[in-house]
């Protein structure tokens, strides 16, 4: 595979040809990688129907160096030869975000007081960055019933952004996928064919993936707030899936079990649902030590991990 470099916010970075911006982005890592709600690395197909990481190319490539005409999403756009793309130093880009970001906001409700996502939220985290203070629509949201779409998974329509994430993960991980988007334009709805109930032993997944409090685990709804729990790593030995896991406890008690993420909030297995809905004893499970949480996070409050300070130079010495 040959190498190709790009430049990036003046961060110049060199990667396998074929790489997308936001890919290349991360290898540089910081503020420079786009924001992502609808990318997802291992789910095939995914991204390009946010548009949250429209990024600026200002030169296509060292052999035709003409800007591109519009911004590009990110997380479809391959690079090229001596690409420079702009991010957060394009004003285009920041004001185009915020827009973006207040059209994900249009129809989704201020439930973060009780919304069991809260905390862990990526459309919280775009908001804070990118959102205005004060709304612009006039319009009456579209509102939806809560309703079960399996026995262990509750579905709030109003919260959904239309990232299509768990109807990936339904389309790839299972061979029986019985929801989807239904509906066209500002009716279009995640649901369920009549009279069908999502039943399989990864489904789950679906919770762990959607980056906003659409689907939510009925096993842990209103428990506690996230950041007033522990996560653990721990294993245990599963012939379905790698064991893998991470304990959300209070106390001595699960609250609550999730796959292992990246930092970029990314699965790093898939697990099975008799990893996340039926092992909530001390004893199912081999606990490996506190979970490494990002300081950025709000999980990262009452953490029990202690901050080591730097080290203060005494001018007077």
């Amino acid at each position: 595979m040959s190498l190709v470099k790009v430049t990036i916010d003046n961060i110049e970075v060199e990667v396998e040809s074929g790489t997308t911006i936001l890919n290349a982005a991360r290898k540089i890592g910081g503020a420079v990688v786009p924001p992502t709600m609808c990318y997802y690395s291992k789910l095939e197909g995914s991204g390009g129907k946010c548009r949250s990481c429209l990024v600026k190319v200002a030169q296509g490539s060292t052999k035709d160096p003409r800007p591109m005409p519009k911004l590009v999403a990110s997380c479809r756009t391959a690079v090229m030869d001596g690409m420079v793309v702009q991010n957060i130093t394009s004003p285009e880009v920041m004001e185009n975000r915020r827009a973006i970001t207040e059209f994900l906001l249009l129809n989704h409700p201020l439930d973060c007081p009780v919304c069991d996502q809260a905390g862990e939220c990526h459309l919280q985290d775009l908001s804070y960055e990118h959102g205005l203070v004060d709304t612009e629509t006039v319009e009456e949201r579209r509102t939806f019933a809560p309703i079960d779409i399996g026995d262990k998974i509750k579905l709030h329509m109003n919260r959904c952004i239309l990232c299509y994430r768990c109807v990936m993960v339904a389309d790839q991980l299972t061979d029986q996928r019985v929801h989807g988007v239904l509906g066209r334009g500002d009716h279009s709805e995640i649901s369920t064919h009549i009279t069908k109930a999502i039943d399989n032993d990864f489904s789950g997944n679906m919770i762990d993936v959607c980056p906003v409090g659409a689907l939510t685990d009925k096993t842990f709804r209103f428990k506690s707030r996230v950041w007033f729990t522990k996560p653990f790593d721990a294993h245990r030995d599963c012939p379905k899936c790698s064991g893998k896991v991470v304990l959300w406890k209070k106390g001595d008690e699960i609250l609550r079990v999730t796959g292992r993420k990246d930092k970029y909030g990314e699965l790093e297995d898939f697990i099975c649902n008799d990893c996340r809905f039926e092992h909530k004893e001390n004893t199912d499970w081999t606990i490996e030590g506190p979970r490494k949480i990002e300081r950025h996070s709000v999980i990262s409050q009452n953490h029990y991990e202690k901050i080591s300070k730097p080290e203060i130079q005494d001018n007077n010495s």
